[in-house]
């Protein structure tokens, strides 16, 4: 499954085979596009938190840093947390299951899985397991 298989336009298509070498590769690439995109802006988190360690002076100034520090460290857990998924739908690609919902084993469509790649579930499946959720949560 290399990406010489894939031209710089492909798209998967509902009209070929479900998760062919061409599809896998065409996932496998976006996930580790996205994977390096969310690693380069944590690099940056660092260097950015490194540099702004001077204290500020004013109180009102001081409050804003720490909200706005507050607010890229919680974006970079989600990131963090988002790496997980995309290396275990990486690892779903290895061993044969991606693209097949962990609930129903049925395929997740092309469009979801376009919208959101480390998708496990069909939709149908991911809306019952919120419903179920929500119902445990009223509890």
């Amino acid at each position: 499954m290399s990406s010489t298989l894939l031209s710089p336009d492909y798209v998967p298509s509902d009209d070929e085979e479900f998760m062919n070498d061409r599809m896998l590769a065409f996932f496998r690439n976006r996930l580790l596009d996205w994977r390096a995109e969310l690693l380069r802006d944590s690099d940056q988190t660092i260097q950015n938190l490194q540099e702004e360690t001077r204290q500020e002076a004013d109180i009102a100034d001081r409050a804003s840093s720490e909200t706005d520090r507050a607010l890229e460290l919680r974006t970079r857990d989600r990131g963090r947390k988002l790496i997980s998924k995309i290396d275990a739908a990486l690892g779903r690609i290895e061993d044969g299951s991606y693209g097949f919902c962990t609930e129903t084993g049925e395929p997740i469509s092309l469009r979801r899985l376009m919208a959101r790649p480390i998708a496990t579930m069909t939709l149908q499946a991911q809306e019952r397991h919120e419903r179920m959720e929500r119902m445990h949560r009223s509890d």
